[in-house]
């Protein structure tokens, strides 16, 4: 089955060429041979996809070959009504075919000049002997309706037959007209279905109905916005001329269609009431908030660009205040950011997109808020922000310099830097990062910035008062040393907080969390690639830190459906301060990056050994289960026992040290990737969880006599840089041996081009930043990521759960739908199963 859903606004749409069309298609059904020509169609218009993505963006020649190539099908409708197919007449589709002509289309016929019979196509394409055909009619008026069907060979009878039985609708055996005689339902039913019948239904509407309705009308719904004291007061209501605002609330209350006022009727229509219960109830931060004729809100600077959306939705014509536009507009859309004020040589370094991100985060910075700056990993989020703090030390030494346009619209939001601000005068920023990166940060801080004045809070280094801290530009320290030190930075005030890497600050009850919680800074400012590695929760903790009650908070036994709500609103309210970019939008001079599982065949030691193991995993979990455990012990038994298994898929040497090296089908798969590598002027990154499984590797490659270097959690700081300088300076060094978590982050090693994930791991962002050690802008070969999967074991089983993870990464940065994928005990126990 096929169903292409038109958008609502098809008519506005179609002359811009940009016609949203949402494909309906189950690809595991066996098509009908009619729709051969169409899916052919479809699979060139998505550039040879054997699947169409769910939706598309059309242009009227586009749409107008599919509507071709599915000639007399029922396979549109529109998406607010998708069980109502359109009405074929002949060739033409009504509703969609006199919008896609390129020139105007010809004017219709008066309605006294007789209509002609045109043919309609079956649903096998096949014309119909029927010579005549008819739309769904309506007559009446406010007190009665008289509908008459549309012809029975039309797709959509079948619907309109529906439509007058479900509503009380009585059959007239002499005149085939369909009646409803009540003054009290024909108004309840024009208020739910008259837009639809004249928008989505098509119908022909009586001169007889017309006369007799002209007093009906629908309510408006009504926005006024006004500025006081850099906060904004939003009324909406119901704007319906002199009706009283208690008979609106009680038409409301009672689910009534319709109010009255001095003999003109106003009608109510459900989905308008219900759009504006949803703004509502998203201003109010209760999804049980009830629907109100009129209310006002307070809305903080915080709230505008998140609350300018639903407005568009609701009231999209209109046009706010200045001051509520400037704020909202360039949040929005980033090309109308006013360009920051950065000095031109440092400005001549960075591409556009870091130009746009740099003006991004001084839009924030200058409104006093804040954002995360979350690109994809090797696109230079270190850059962009050591570019802010370069602005923040212009502004206090009172030589802000030209900006630099970065687009070639002029932006609206100049009159932001028309004078130095306020907010940072005399005051150092804060960088705050894992210990590892300390050394990094202040590398690339004198590479970039080398005018700054620099202060390493930690190891034996400590800011002594308050006076010592103004006397710098920029602080960095570590979490740990922060949370350590943290009633000495209580006397301190920051202009901006930039805490990188910051998913190591999730856990909002960890003390690092708490430290950075209680700094006293101006603006707040992270840079990660994952703000969500496990759930939503992860964007929550996150924004805690970063903008203090801005989010609703959830209440303890929530249930699913309306924590469902509290995270849409989640996503709504935190898109507009996460800027998201990836390489394949921004940095297309970067060479591909190609993705390859290789499935592993275990040997029969490591089969013997895995199934030995899981039985004994599973009675050991029964067993505690009978014992009555805790859930926790159980999860905590669950976790040691994947991990055994897990093990002995790299190599059964981990578990049972006397096993032979050859019993592990993925070491001689990586001795074969290793040869021809090496034979092909390739360099590698192998990464692994397991230091102990590097440990035979790095035996591996002193016995085959390779150099190669090493780095886990466990070496210094200084000898961490010093591996990755010394691989990045030394082409002859073929493999770098990193483990995943200490290697993930912070490292620049584009002299690799082949990247081997030894074992998988659950979460596919951890991988992610891992490959894109090598996959980053300097690099100018393609990178090749290889994954090892042991076949029919739990290997194969997290990678099928690693989909979800992926997806729930892309919803919350797209703003869009997105489940808690959190894993739970049951997931846990169902990767133990055979």
């Amino acid at each position: 089955m096929l169903r292409l859903l038109l958008p609502p606004n098809l008519a506005a749409a179609a002359p811009r060429d940009a016609i949203a069309v949402k494909i309906d298609l189950d690809p595991s059904a066996v098509p009908a041979p009619a729709l051969f020509p169409a899916l052919a169609v479809l699979q060139r218009l998505c550039g040879g996809a054997t699947v169409p993505p769910p939706f598309v963006q059309l242009t009227r020649a586009q749409l107008r070959e599919l509507v071709n190539a599915l000639k007399g099908q029922p396979a549109f409708a529109f998406v607010n009504a998708p069980t109502v197919p359109l009405l074929w007449i002949g060739p033409r589709l009504r509703g969609v075919s006199e919008h896609l002509d390129e020139a105007p289309a010809p004017k219709q016929v008066a309605a006294t000049a007789p209509r002609p019979a045109p043919k309609l196509s079956t649903l096998n394409s096949q014309h119909s002997t029927s010579s005549t055909s008819t739309p769904l009619t309506i007559d009446g008026s406010e007190h009665f309706l008289a509908i008459s069907l549309p012809s029975r060979e039309q797709s959509s009878y079948a619907a309109a037959l529906d439509l007058v039985k479900s509503n009380g609708f009585a059959l007239d055996a002499l005149t085939r007209k369909w009646w409803l005689r009540d003054r009290h339902k024909t108004l309840n039913f024009l208020a739910v279905h008259l837009d639809a019948l004249r928008n989505t239904w098509h119908a022909d509407f009586t001169d007889n109905f017309e006369k007799n309705t002209a007093k009906l009308a629908e309510i408006d719904i009504q926005c006024d916005i006004s500025e006081t004291g850099g906060e904004f007061s939003l009324t909406l209501g119901i704007a319906a001329a002199r009706v009283s605002e208690e008979t609106l609330r009680t038409a409301l209350a009672t689910n009534r269609g319709y109010v009255e006022d001095n003999g003109k009727v106003f009608l109510l229509p459900p989905e308008k009431v219900a759009r504006l219960t949803t703004a509502q109830r998203a201003l109010a931060g209760s999804s049980t908030a009830p629907a109100a004729a009129r209310r006002t809100w307070r809305i903080p600077a915080a709230r505008v660009a998140e609350v300018q959306d639903l407005i568009d939705e609701l009231v999209p014509h209109y046009q706010p205040p200045a001051g509520w536009k400037s704020r909202s507009e360039a949040l929005r859309n980033l090309s109308t950011l006013a360009p920051a004020p950065l000095d031109p040589a440092l400005a001549a370094l960075l591409r556009p997109y870091q130009q746009i991100g740099v003006a991004w985060l001084w839009h924030l910075h200058r409104l006093g808020l804040g954002g995360i700056l979350a690109d994809e990993m090797g696109l230079g989020k270190t850059l962009q922000a050591i570019s802010l703090l370069t602005i923040l030390h212009a502004e206090r030494a009172g030589d802000s310099p030209a900006p630099r346009a970065h687009s070639p619209r002029t932006p609206n939001l100049r009159s932001l830097n028309s004078q130095p601000s306020t907010l940072n005068s005399g005051l150092p920023s804060l960088v705050v990062c894992p210990a590892s990166l300390v050394e990094n940060w202040r590398r690339e801080t004198a590479r970039f910035a080398p005018h700054l004045r620099v202060f390493i809070h930690h190891g034996n280094q400590r800011l002594t008062d308050e006076a010592h801290a103004k006397s710098l530009d920029v602080v960095i320290t570590s979490y740990g040393t922060l949370a350590r030190d943290r009633d000495r930075f209580a006397d301190f005030t920051f202009a901006a907080l930039i805490a990188d890497e910051a998913q190591h600050i999730k856990n909002r009850r960890t003390q690092n969390a708490a430290a950075l919680r209680s700094l006293n800074t101006k603006s707040r400012f992270l840079l990660t690639g994952t703000p969500v590695e496990n759930s939503l929760d992860d964007l929550r903790a996150l924004f805690d830190l970063l903008m203090p009650g801005y989010l609703e908070k959830v209440p303890a036994g929530t249930k699913a459906d309306e924590r469902n709500w509290f995270d849409e609103r989640l996503r709504a309210k935190t898109a507009p301060y996460i800027l998201r970019r990836t390489k394949k939008v921004v940095a297309t001079e970067l060479p591909d990056k190609i993705e390859q599982v290789l499935y592993c065949e275990p040997t029969a030691t490591q089969t013997r050994l895995y199934t030995e193991w899981q039985k004994k995993s599973e009675q050991e979990l029964d067993a505690l289960a009978a014992d009555g455990a805790s859930e926790n012990s159980i999860r905590m038994a669950t976790l040691t026992q994947l991990l055994r298994l897990r093990q002995i898929c790299c190599d059964p040497r981990l578990v049972v040290p006397a096993t032979a090296a050859d019993h592990s089908s993925k070491l001689e798969t990586f001795r074969e990737l290793l040869a021809e590598s090496i034979d092909d002027g390739h360099r590698l990154l192998v990464f692994s969880q397991f230091t102990s499984l590097l440990g035979l590797l790095r035996a591996e490659l002193d016995e085959q006599g390779l150099p190669y270097c090493y780095l886990d959690g466990s070496t210094p700081q200084k000898q961490r840089q010093t591996e990755v300088d010394r691989y990045n300076n030394s082409p002859d060094i073929p493999v770098f041996l990193i483990s995943l978590k200490a290697g993930g982050t912070g490292l620049n090693l584009t002299g690799a081009d082949t990247v081997v994930h030894f074992d998988p791991w659950w979460n596919p962002a951890v991988e992610a930043q891992a490959t894109d050690r090598a996959h980053r802008i300097g690099q100018k070969k393609v990178v090749t990521s290889y994954k090892l999967i042991c076949t029919g074991t739990v290997e194969e089983k997290v990678l099928h759960m690693q989909e979800t993870k992926r997806a729930l990464l892309a919803d919350v940065f797209e703003a869009s739908d997105a489940s808690n994928s959190k894993l739970t005990l049951a997931d846990l126990k169902s990767l133990l199963q055979s």
